[in-house]
């Protein structure tokens, strides 16, 4: 799942410590952008954008 979140999401920092993420890593200019492409708001950094999308999903 492509997931899109905050430069500061602790969740991420932690996962890009570790290794992750880092060559895959994608920056979008805003959130209608990230949607369009088909990423999922984060449910930590963004849980009020998350619980919306679970709702429609």
């Amino acid at each position: 799942m492509r997931i899109y979140g905050r430069l500061d999401c602790r969740s991420a920092l932690r996962h890009i410590a570790a290794g992750h993420y880092v060559p895959h890593r994608v920056f979008f200019a805003d959130e209608v952008t990230a949607v369009t492409a088909g990423y999922r708001p984060c449910a930590r950094c963004l849980p009020a954008a998350y619980r919306e999308w679970k709702q429609q999903s």
